[in-house]
């Protein structure tokens, strides 16, 4: 791993280029990395006491084999690792969205046909991983991040391999409290019940907005599960019960992952599948109660009546995992960016590893082009001086208030995904923006004024005519405005269209031709009829 000093290029892990720090962990730090092939990634820097010695690092490389063959729409695949690296590091798929903890948070509670589909696709991806032969073992409202409206599992840094005999010793504990299943407090060994009994308190909390075991000291939120003493007000229909058998302490009573998705499938991920009845007991409606929340902060816990009849045990494959077949486990597919996700990553190409290299030919063009729109406004403000400032004032205005809009709205959807009411959002937020933008807009007006008017003074102890001192300054302000101070809110909508005409000669030559035209034709009207200085009638000196 290579390291340069603060202010410096950015770091590099092996092959990648990391960008900004997406969080931190118990595992290791987080970062938001582009690949040579320019995809961004997502690459977790793993702790020194978490590598730990040579066996420790073979043990992760085999673990990291086997998580690399886990694929689905609905987690963040393993895309590489390097367990030997001086640092090692695991890399996975980047998901741009928000936690589901954050974004329950920001935008409430999940509903109706939501909330099947949070539940649908979220068992979808813990099958998925079961399917490898891997437990999770930390399935919690952070490791689900919502891609629009679509929950994505991550975080695979604690499921290990379900025959590691290393994981099963005496007091090894692996999990986030209020979603730990009861029996991992016991001691007892993880299964896949332990996952489905985590799923159920992350989709119970995306269907509530709290935590089922409530919030406080972590012993008494480990106790609570452990009698199981959840709360599911606000949940109902079917799914309350469905969540409040896989919920219960005895693994052996909640129903299995199949028996799951079975039962959700036709109702999220597979609408054609044939319906079947939720996977709870048949109680009658006078006998079944959910739990729910005392006037001292416990809960009433549930009686014999509410538990469903046991099952029986469900494990994972046991002995030696086979190496990943291609056959059987696909390549994820590449997934190609949303358009506000492609211009949040250039913004962050050109904060971070700064703008791409320009080839000196095309630079010096876009320096003419704007030397000729420099000369079009200061035609212009030879004509019209009064016009044409108030024209500039609000045109830097404008455009500085549409650039911090249109900003803000892509970091929007680029964390929480596209909403129906993204349009609607944008053009209630544009007033504040176009106060935002009040700031600098004067303080790039004043400071390319100062310089305009340096130049005019030049032109006058020079003995240079009216026409002539208005033109001169009025090029200065033009060419000032376009690198000034926060200019870059200016420069930015203006060089979409100036830069792409720049990079090839013909374009270049057309555009410098209209605007040298514009100021010709302007020139010859100040010929012609002398300066305007309307709505005044007569020259201010």
């Amino acid at each position: 791993m290579t390291t340069q000093p603060q202010g410096e290029s950015p770091t590099r892990v092996g092959d990648y280029t990391l960008l900004t720090r997406l969080g931190e962990g118990g595992m290791g730090i987080v970062h938001l990395a582009r690949s040579t092939d320019g995809r961004r990634v997502a690459l977790k820097v793993l702790r020194p006491h978490i590598v730990g010695d040579e066996e420790a690092r073979a043990r992760l490389a085999r673990e990291v084999n086997t998580l690399m063959r886990v694929r689905s729409p609905w987690i963040a695949e393993f895309l590489d690792a390097d367990p030997w690296a001086e640092i090692p590091y695991v890399v996975t798929r980047y998901v741009p969205g928000l936690s589901l903890h954050d974004y329950v948070v920001e935008e409430g509670p999940i509903e109706d046909r939501d909330l099947f589909w949070l539940a649908g696709c979220l068992a979808e991806g813990v099958a998925a991983v079961h399917h490898a032969g891997v437990l999770h073992r930390d399935i919690k409202p952070s490791n689900v991040l919502m891609e629009g409206r679509t929950p994505i599992l991550i975080d695979f840094g604690l499921a290990r391999v379900t025959d590691d005999p290393r994981l099963t010793q005496t007091g090894w504990l692996l999990g986030t409290p209020g979603y730990l299943a009861p029996e991992i407090l016991y001691g007892d060994d993880a299964t896949p019940a332990a996952d489905v009994h985590a799923w159920a308190a992350t989709v119970a909390y995306g269907a509530t907005g709290r935590p089922p075991y409530g919030r406080g000291p972590s012993m008494a939120i480990m106790d609570r599960a452990r009698r199981g003493e959840h709360d599911l007000t606000g949940v109902e229909g079917p799914l309350a019960a469905v969540l409040d058998a896989a919920l219960a302490p005895d693994p052996l009573a909640r129903p299995t992952l199949g028996e799951l998705l079975a039962w959700l499938r036709p109702l999220s991920t597979q609408p054609s599948a044939p319906a079947v009845p939720p996977p709870v007991a048949d109680v009658p409606d006078d006998e079944f109660t959910l739990p729910v929340a005392l006037a001292n902060g416990g809960l009433e816990p549930r009686t014999a009546a509410t538990l469903p009849e046991p099952r029986p045990p469900t494990r994972l494959m046991t002995g030696a995992v086979p190496p990943p077949d291609p056959a059987r486990y696909p390549a994820p597919p590449t997934i190609a960016p949303t358009p506000a996700v492609a211009q949040w990553e250039q913004e962050w190409d050109a904060r971070l590893l700064g703008p791409p290299k320009v080839p000196l030919g095309e630079r010096i063009r876009r320096g003419v082009a704007v030397g000729c729109g420099g000369l079009a406004v200061g035609a212009a403000t030879a004509l019209a001086p009064y016009i044409t400032a108030v024209a500039v004032v609000l045109g830097v205005w404008l455009l500085r208030t549409g650039s911090l809009a249109a900003s803000a709205g892509a970091d929007r959807r680029t964390t929480r995904g596209s909403k129906w009411y993204d349009g609607a959002q944008l053009a209630f937020t544009t007033p504040w923006h176009s106060l935002r933008a009040v700031t600098g807009t004067v303080v790039l007006v004043l400071w390319s004024l100062g310089l305009a008017l340096a130049a005019a003074l030049l032109c006058y102890a020079a003995a240079l005519d009216g026409a002539a001192t208005l033109f001169a300054g009025g090029t200065a302000l033009g060419i000032a405005l376009w690198s000034g101070p926060g200019a870059s809110r200016l420069r930015s909508p203006l060089s979409r269209i100036v830069y792409p005409l720049a990079s090839r000669w013909g374009r270049w030559l057309a555009m410098c031709g209209v605007l040298l035209l514009v100021a010709a034709v302007l020139g010859l009207v100040v010929a012609a009829e002398g300066v305007h200085w309307i709505p005044a009638s007569t020259p201010p000196f």
